[in-house]
């Protein structure tokens, strides 16, 4: 069925046709399910429409207009969805906030912004607001999601702005009338976390999110037998318009996971069909898989690894266009029935597509999911293309690389390789920036900042980002993505960074995974108490020395990495190392060890044969 109103040209309009189209049914059909007590309720669509206009009611008659800011700080719950209908439905605009983010950060966007008012999830949340609101002399109107705690002056919660709506529109049914939302007015002010510098906020229309999800509902097909499960924060442009307007529009229900911690059971409980994900997710099953699979006897042992190469034959012929041999064939349908399908089980047993966006997917990564039957749909693009301007096709996926340009956009690689994209999709601009913005739209083109190749099927391949370019000091180009995904490919290695701007040679900065690193240790009788004496313990530097050598392989000398540091702390959000979008802040990373970089460089005896 795809699109319920495929002519619908704002956010409003879209949800509008949602709810009329749903409104008279029962309610077998539900566009949310969040759990409660232990147990998956549905939100009809009937209460949840009244809710919006409840919520939006109160907004209108507390002084919020079209084109105001209000700011929405919260975790993906019911409340999420509500605000952002109400504040698009009277034409104001959502400056969504990743709830990881500390006040000093937090007051910086609302005062860039100047949000009239924000809606919180909790009272942590809460204590931020009011630990900053004496320096945001915009702020008006603040309201809590949760049960507000009694002695809060000024403050409501949701169940009391509802109430205040309901009994508005019941003395004033017309409250509501308003001026049409426009398609070229701003939908959204998405501030860049950025791994560089001071958040921008990225201005998107409603055209720009509309024609993004026709785009991408042309390539997966939706109808309201489908459903996702939310996990991913809706603060970002990939979750918000993949995993909540797409699905939505569709009739789609979707699923509220109830943490990252908890995705395994909640997919048993919800069974998708669809999960927009990033590659971190799927290092956390394959490890999951293959830890399973080590505990059992050694002839399953043996039948999960003829199934894996199985799977990988049979796939390998029909990407290399060839038919596939009939005994090859009957293998791997024995190999569906004796794994496979045991595997999708644990993934709910629906799922058609994992969706991945947000970072690179290596590309073993992929091919191992695709040998277990399991298609991963990598995709590409930036916030400031509303997200979407890449897929790969169910029809044919290419692992390594972000699949064909979808509808309405254009692509163009320029000289030096930076990839240059076109479309209605493309955002309006910075917010009150417009020097940022004449840096990256020319001649109606938008600047990537990534590098990239098309082969002759028009998949891109992403290759590096531009600002990422490692130059040595020997005057080598490097793009260290590449590396970092091969090193990235160890099961003891959690995260990594390759620098070597104006140095002779390249360095890793290595956090292990420490689970499978204190597995390794425990079976060689290694203690250790903490990570710090665990990585320093000689018996652990061989492993990563080894691993390295291996990845040098595979790449020209001066692409090879001649030293390394393990870090026994994690790159994260609350150090400053990590953005909200999990993407490694280089700079602030290579200060912060500095010294100890510096000392890799200048021990030379340190050097480790890499050929």
């Amino acid at each position: 069925m795809g699109l319920l109103n495929p002519e619908f040209q704002t956010l409003p309009e879209m949800f509008s046709s949602v709810f009329n189209h749903y409104r008279g049914e029962d309610d077998s059909k539900f566009p949310f399910a969040r759990k409660i007590n232990g147990i998956y309720q549905p939100i009809s669509y009937r209460a949840f429409e009244e809710d919006v206009h409840f919520f939006e009611a109160f907004l209108k008659h507390n002084g919020v207009e079209a084109k105001d800011r209000v700011a929405i700080l919260s975790e993906n719950r019911p409340g999420w969805y509500l605000a952002d209908m109400a504040v698009l439905n009277i034409g104001a605009i959502n400056v969504p906030l990743y709830p990881s983010l500390p006040s000093n950060q937090i007051e910086y966007v609302l005062n860039n912004c100047s949000a009239k008012a924000i809606v919180v999830s909790n009272m942590l949340q809460l204590g931020k607001i009011l630990s900053i609101w004496q320096n945001l002399p915009e702020l008006e109107v603040i309201v809590v999601m949760n049960r507000l705690e009694e002695g809060i002056e000024d403050v409501l919660d949701l169940n009391q702005a509802k109430a205040m709506g309901k009994k508005i529109l019941e003395e004033t049914p017309w409250f509501l009338e308003r001026t049409p939302v426009e398609p070229d007015d701003v939908a959204t002010i998405i501030y860049t976390s950025g791994t560089t510098g001071l958040p921008k906020g990225v201005m998107l229309t409603h055209r720009n999110i509309c024609e993004n999800i026709k785009s991408c509902s042309s390539v997966i097909r939706f109808d309201d037998s489908d459903c996702g499960l939310s996990f991913l924060p809706l603060s970002h442009a990939y979750e918000r318009t993949g995993g909540y307007y797409l699905l939505f529009s569709c009739g789609a229900t979707i699923y509220l996971a109830e943490s990252i911690e908890t995705i395994a059971l909640n997919m048993t409980e919800a069974q998708p069909t669809i999960i927009f994900t990033v590659p971190r997710l799927f290092d956390r099953i394959k490890m999951s898989i293959l830890k399973q699979i080590s505990t059992k006897s050694i002839i399953k042992q043996k039948i999960f690894y003829w199934a894996l190469n199985t799977g990988k034959k049979y796939h390998r012929e029909i990407d290399n266009n060839a038919r596939v041999p009939k005994l090859l064939s009957i293998e791997h349908a024995m190999a569906e029935k004796l794994v496979f399908n045991k595997l999708k089980r644990t993934l709910g047993g629906r799922l058609r597509y994992f969706v991945s966006g947000g970072a690179a997917l290596p590309q073993k990564i992929g091919e191992f999911f695709q040998a277990l039957d399991i298609s991963i749909l990598e995709g590409y693009g930036l916030t400031e293309t509303a997200p979407v301007t890449h897929v790969n096709r169910p029809e044919k996926i290419k692992y390594g690389m972000v699949g064909r340009a979808v509808n309405n956009v254009e692509v163009m690689i320029a000289q030096d390789g930076e990839i240059l994209l076109k479309g209605p999709n493309i955002m309006k601009g910075y917010w009150n920036d417009e020097e940022a913005t004449r840096e990256v739209i020319k001649n109606g083109w938008f600047y990537s900042g990534d590098i990239g190749e098309i082969d002759k099927e028009g998949y891109l391949k992403i290759t590096g980002r531009k600002k990422h370019i490692i130059v040595t000091s020997g005057g080598k180009n490097i793009a260290p993505l590449p590396i970092e995904n091969l090193i990235s490919d160890s099961p003891y290695i959690d995260q990594v960074i390759v620098i070597g701007e104006k140095r002779p040679f390249l360095i890793a900065l290595i956090v292990p995974n420490f689970t499978t690193l204190r597995e390794f240790a425990a079976a060689e009788g290694i203690r250790a108490t903490t990570n710090k004496e665990l990585i320093e313990n000689k018996n652990i530097l061989p492993i990563y020395e080894k691993m390295l050598r291996a990845v040098s392989r595979q790449l020209a000398t001066h692409e090879k990495v001649r030293k390394f540091l393990l870090i026994d702390t994690p790159f994260t959000i609350e150090n400053g190392q990590v953005t909200p979008t999990m993407k490694l802040k280089r700079d602030v990373i290579t200060t912060r060890y500095a010294s100890e970089i510096d000392k890799l460089y200048n021990t030379h005896n340190m050097v480790y044969n890499t050929e």
